[in-house]
């Protein structure tokens, strides 16, 4: 760091992310990307109503949120859009979290949270998941915080249900609950029906993984219009225009090609059953995941260790360091072609241990 850099961040640790090579000529199963493309019907519509890029883009981003509107059966003013669902995290962190509230979140869980906390000088709270890896939710009843739960939770893909949401969202009326879905379309069951009961619940979801479009960086929040204007004020404060036009045309595309995102969301989840099947079969222990990974670990070789010699031969998965869960590999699930190239070199591995 530069000697100009602020003191109010000197100990901040920044976010991880999974590793993005230069070449594609790897198996990537590391980072949760969806690995088909937006449908062509979708890029389709995005190039004819692309507005021109001139201009700045539609600032309240109307059409799309109006769609997501019409999806979810909620009213326009209920749904904010973000550049990924990522910056809308960090702005229920500035919007919601303070030094008097205070935030809470999952021991093992979205890394980004500790950093959004440490970023805005948020003091946290972490919440030790049982020894199944589940988050249990009576303890999160009555905390007077402002909660933060991954459901399906990651790097576990473990779930909970809209009824256990509801339970933790009933016992805190008087903080927000924001439950992130970036997962919640490969079997997970969708909290947003809810907003219309409870004004201290928020969901966010994503574009990036069932929706195909990471490298777009599109996520929006649904809530309460309180919610959202809380939301909205903090975004006008900072970058108005914070979702570019391109963007905002693919994005409506991708949302009136539902179709499209459903049968990649099946053939995710059938190539899922299938990859933990044949893992099983090899002596792993794989978590019951509703979401677009895995996770599993073997006696039979460390995380750690399994991880670099997948990426020796070409196969990037990912690994954690952290306590706890430092034995266990987190496996994008991909096509049923790169699972393929996936399980051959695991089978290689495990043989030339033996």
């Amino acid at each position: 760091m530069s000697r100009f850099f602020s003191y109010k961040y000197k100990d901040l640790v920044p976010y991880t992310p999974g590793e993005q090579p230069k070449v594609l000529n790897v198996t990537k199963l590391n980072t949760n990307e969806c690995p088909f493309p937006p449908s062509e019907k979708a890029m389709t519509f995005a190039r004819e109503h692309l507005r021109p890029l001139n201009l700045y883009p539609e600032i309240q981003c109307i059409d799309v949120r109006s769609r997501l509107a019409e999806l979810h059966g909620i009213d326009v003013d209920s749904i904010i859009l973000g550049n990924g669902s990522d910056e809308l995290l960090n702005f229920s962190f500035m919007a919601f979290c303070d030094d008097r509230k205070q935030a809470a979140f999952p021991s093992i869980s979205y890394g980004f949270y500790p950093v959004y906390a440490d970023l805005n000088h948020v003091p946290y709270t972490t919440i030790p998941l049982r020894a199944d890896f589940t988050i249990a939710p009576e303890d999160y009843f009555d905390l007077h915080r402002t909660i933060f739960i991954a459901n399906p939770n990651a790097p576990t893909g473990l779930a909970l249900t809209r009824s256990q949401v509801e339970e933790i969202v009933k016992h805190n009326p008087d903080s927000v609950v924001v439950i992130d879905e970036a997962y919640v379309d490969f079997g997970g069951e969708t909290c947003i029906p809810l907003i219309k009961d409870y004004d201290n619940l928020l969901v966010v979801q994503t574009f990036s993984k069932s929706r195909s479009m990471a490298g777009a960086r599109l996520g929006f929040a649904a809530g309460s219009k309180a919610l959202i204007a809380d939301l909205n004020a903090i975004k006008y404060s900072i970058n108005p225009y914070n979702v570019n036009s391109m963007t905002l045309a693919v994005g409506l595309g991708v949302l009136l090609d539902e179709e499209t995102t459903k049968a990649n969301c099946r053939t995710i989840m059938d190539n899922r059953a299938y990859t933990t099947a044949a893992l099983e079969k090899l002596g792993f222990e794989v978590l019951p995941s509703s979401s677009n990974f895995i996770f599993a670990r073997t006696d039979k070789i460390g995380g750690g260790n399994l991880y670099l010699q997948l990426k020796e031969r070409g196969v990037l998965i990912r690994h954690f360091a952290q306590p706890g869960i430092e034995e266990w590999s987190r496996i994008t699930i991909g096509t049923k072609e790169q699972m393929d190239i996936f399980l051959k070199n695991v089978r290689e591995i495990l043989e030339e241990r033996k």
